[in-house]
């Protein structure tokens, strides 16, 4: 649609198709990192809340600009390279982490046609993108030439590969259900799949998959009871031990960037993504984007109530959940959703 309004202004097809991807790319990035800064606002009034405290209230309206003084704080600090630290990998590191995290949302539908690459092979380009964050965290470790930032890159590794497995387990069922890598057609598979509700959530196989990909998510992601990579009271701040100024601001926006992914991911795969709650014709006057946003913002929430009332596991206890509970549980799964959809003729 982008690249038709531009070739009606008189462009011919390549350029027109050039300047409408850039401006894709820009109506998400800009928008994820005003997003990012409002939620690490929204992050921090849950756990004031839950606490009991008042949370940040100071700067602007409600204290809404206070992210934004972060930034600008950060922003006006001096980088700082170690001298010991291998200056080019360190740099390097939270760039990679930060692009990784952006480059993920070129599938994610915000609505119908509401997509920058509608491909069909958006959750596979989803899994391979994401699971490249990784090495953002290992190189940033290993270049700080630190013990306590490479112990952290190191927990990181083992964590995010851990986790990665079952998760790709719990996708794969969704896809079987689904039928298609589609991100897109996976929402509208979701159409009144349970009598007038639209997501998988209600199905009762499928629910304990979506129990155990949140907190799989939040394995992922490194937060709290999972967050062992920058655990403050081992690791100083873990990885990002080292780093300061913007180099320390891309870690941390690629972090809730990634964070947001899964919770649009949740809203997607389970929860009917950018169709409402129920399949009643009112309920769709309003915008897709609108419901998605939604959900996104409800998953954000839980994310920043389990932070705030869970203690952290061990790192024992962390291994054993992912490749004991989980990836057992998970292969379970696959074969009992694959079983009932060929014993039902579902695939027929």
């Amino acid at each position: 649609m982008m690249t038709e309004f531009f070739q009606s202004l008189g462009m011919n097809y390549e350029w027109a198709w050039f300047v409408a991807t850039i401006a894709g790319i820009l109506l998400i990035a800009l928008p994820l990192m005003l997003g990012v800064a409002m939620i690490i606002y929204m992050d921090r009034k849950v756990w004031a809340a839950i606490n009991l405290r008042r949370g940040p209230n100071v700067v602007g309206p409600f204290g809404l600009l206070q992210s934004f003084a972060d930034g600008l704080k950060v922003f006006l600090q001096e980088t700082i390279i170690p001298s010991a630290a291998n200056k080019g990998l360190f740099l390097i590191a939270p760039i990679l982490t930060f692009t990784v995290a952006l480059l993920s949302w070129a599938v994610i539908p915000f609505g119908e046609d509401m997509v920058l690459a509608d491909i069909n092979v958006g959750l596979l380009y989803l899994f391979a993108v994401s699971s490249l964050g990784v090495y953002g965290v290992v190189i940033s470790g290993w270049a700080s030439n630190s013990k306590y930032p490479f112990f952290s890159a190191m927990r990181a590794s083992a964590q995010m590969i851990s986790y990665e497995v079952s998760i790709g387990f719990i996708m794969i069922c969704v896809v079987l259900w689904a039928g298609t890598f589609n991100l897109n057609e996976i929402v509208l598979a979701q159409k009144s799949h349970f009598w007038i509700i639209n997501g998988y959530f209600a199905n009762i196989l499928l629910f304990p998959i979506f129990v155990m990909f949140f907190i799989s998510a939040l394995a992922e992601t490194q937060r709290v009871p999972f967050d062992l990579t920058e655990a403050e009271s081992e690791l100083v701040a873990g990885y990002q031990t080292e780093y300061s100024s913007m180099s320390f601001a891309l870690f941390w926006l690629g972090e809730y960037a990634n964070i947001l992914l899964m919770c649009a991911l949740m809203s997607i795969l389970f929860f009917g993504g950018w169709l409402p709650p129920v399949d009643w014709e009112p309920l769709y006057y309003v915008p897709g984007i609108v419901w998605l946003l939604g959900k996104i913002v409800f998953f954000f929430f839980c994310f920043s109530w389990v932070m705030a009332t869970v203690p952290r596991y061990r790192y024992d206890q962390l291994m054993r959940l992912g490749w004991k509970v989980f990836l057992p549980l998970s292969l379970f799964f696959v074969f009992a959703v694959s079983g009932y959809l060929m014993a039902t003729g579902h695939y027929a």
